[in-house]
């Protein structure tokens, strides 16, 4: 492994993380900002994760394409360590995985973790939330199938009216996408579903 790779991949983190906890401070919930990913530091994800830095996009995609049984060791120890990850989620096995629902503070830490990773591949001058609601159209059915339905609607609205606010940037009338963060956005679209959930399954 490159002495390169090993800085890069902590540099990538460290501004993941930078980003992350800018958007739970927005959202409501510092502390798991503060507290996020920590377990990248560990020797198990950091010296994978840093083998397979591509710079762009995941370092545990990349270690699941070149193992040929898609096992990233990694992404093992990361899930079952991180509750704002879906996955951390899911049981039942014998029944075909079910994904049950997150709580509301987990889900929330979710967004600001797609965001920061939007932050951190795209770049500071790149990052739109338009182009992060593509990375989302295309995530929602491919590395992220196994959401649970609910969730993917709720990441839907939230990612449809950031990018609805940042195409009226310069409207005094229509808030910044920041600010809809700040303003309560991903509660009011939590509750929201949920409410609906409740009553469609009493």
């Amino acid at each position: 492994m490159k002495l390169r790779n090993l800085w890069n991949h902590l540099r990538t983190v460290q501004t993941h993380r930078k980003w992350v906890r800018y958007y739970c401070k927005l959202a409501g919930i510092p502390w798991q900002g503060l507290r996020h990913d920590l377990s990248k530091y560990s020797p198990t994800e950091f010296f994978e994760s840093a083998r397979y830095w591509v710079g762009t996009s995941s370092p545990i995609n990349e270690a699941k394409k070149f193992n040929s049984d898609g096992l990233s060791v990694a992404w093992q120890h990361h899930k079952g360590r991180n509750k704002h990850h879906w996955e951390y989620w899911t049981d039942e096995y014998s029944k075909g995985t079910i994904c049950h629902i997150m709580p509301e503070k987990y889900f929330t830490e979710m967004v600001c973790d797609f965001l920061g990773a939007g932050r951190a591949y795209m770049g500071k001058n790149d990052f739109t939330y338009a182009k992060e609601s593509d990375w989302w159209i295309r995530a929602r059915n491919t590395t992220h199938n196994g959401m649970r339905e609910l969730h993917k609607n709720m990441v839907d609205a939230i990612f449809e009216e950031l990018v609805r606010c940042e195409s009226h940037t310069g409207d005094s009338t229509i808030r910044h996408p920041d600010e809809a963060i700040k303003s309560g956005l991903i509660h009011e679209v939590y509750v929201k579903y949920m409410c609906a959930e409740v009553q469609e399954n009493g």
